[in-house]
């Protein structure tokens, strides 16, 4: 059975009594689980002896006029899910427990957060990678998982890992897709079912611009932008916030994507909902 910990020192002192000589495993989440979230779960319950799945709705990643007060939150729905996948214990701490002298220390990590999200963003990976940095020290995983949904997140984790020798291994996992290969996300709930039916045409984008890359149809990042976007434009409704074509993992501008491994990211708006998808290009093929 799944245990909720809502206390730092509960969760540390349960994970000292476990003892060290047992894998451990951390899905860190904001809740809201879907079927993204639970194959990481699934597949920390696979790798690992124990899993931590952490619920927590991190305000140091929403900036003004976001979506934190209407972030949907379900604990209870939350809990049984994660249980179901196989998760041990639920790590649910308020914000206070998280923050208890307000915000005085953050980390941050450059380079990588000035492009992408990080771009139209300000400040939230500096808020994605205090949190992490916390549970981190907080659960002592020795694995953690994470979705190329939001690659630009698992860059900038692995990137801190690496430079603040932090002893987890990061395992970025598949992004879980609808049926019309819209990514799971658990702003999706946002969507009135006509925006629903539109936000088809962003998988639809990057699948086209995959099939030109493959083809060698497509040689320079402009000209994936462009076909990405003259194929998200069919749809008024949609707003974009950007296109970009970059090297993955360095998040760096490239001169060709021919022989060398790029993420094709977009970003844009479908009414008042913000959704973010992505295709990694390695130097084969698709990936």
């Amino acid at each position: 059975m799944t245990t909720t910990v809502n206390q730092i020192a509960t969760m540390r002192r349960i994970l000292q009594k476990e003892g060290r000589q047992k894998s451990l495993g951390l899905v860190p989440t904001m809740g809201s689980l879907h079927e993204g979230h639970l194959s990481l779960i699934e597949q920390a319950a696979q790798e690992c002896d124990r899993v931590v799945v952490s619920v927590f709705v991190n305000p140091l990643q929403f900036g003004p006029g976001e979506d934190l007060d209407r972030y949907p939150r379900d604990l209870e729905r939350d809990v049984r899910l994660a249980e179901e996948a196989g998760a041990d214990w639920v790590f649910a701490p308020r914000v206070e427990e998280m923050y208890p002298s307000g915000i005085r220390t953050t980390v941050q990590v450059s380079r990588l957060t000035e492009r992408l999200c990080g771009a139209h963003r300000p400040g939230h990976f500096d808020g994605v990678a205090t949190v992490v940095s916390k549970l981190f020290h907080i659960i002592q995983p020795d694995k953690a998982y994470f979705g190329l949904k939001d690659a630009q997140q698992v860059a900038v984790i692995r990137q801190m890992v690496d430079d603040l020798n932090f002893p987890v291994q990061v395992i970025p996992c598949p992004t879980v897709r609808e049926e019309d290969g819209l990514a799971m996300s658990s702003r999706n709930l946002y969507l009135s079912p006509k925006e629903r039916k539109l936000a088809a045409v962003i998988p639809q984008a990057l699948d086209d611009a995959t099939r030109e890359r493959e083809a060698g149809r497509l040689k320079t990042p402009q000209e994936a932008i462009k076909r990405i976007r003259d194929h998200m434009e069919t749809i008024p409704e949609l707003v974009i916030e950007y296109v970009d074509v970059l090297s993955y993992p360095e998040l760096e501008p490239v001169p060709s994507i021919e022989n060398r491994s790029v993420i094709a990211a977009v970003a844009v708006r479908l009414g008042h909902t913000r959704l973010i998808d992505n295709r990694i290009w390695s130097k084969e093929g698709r990936r």
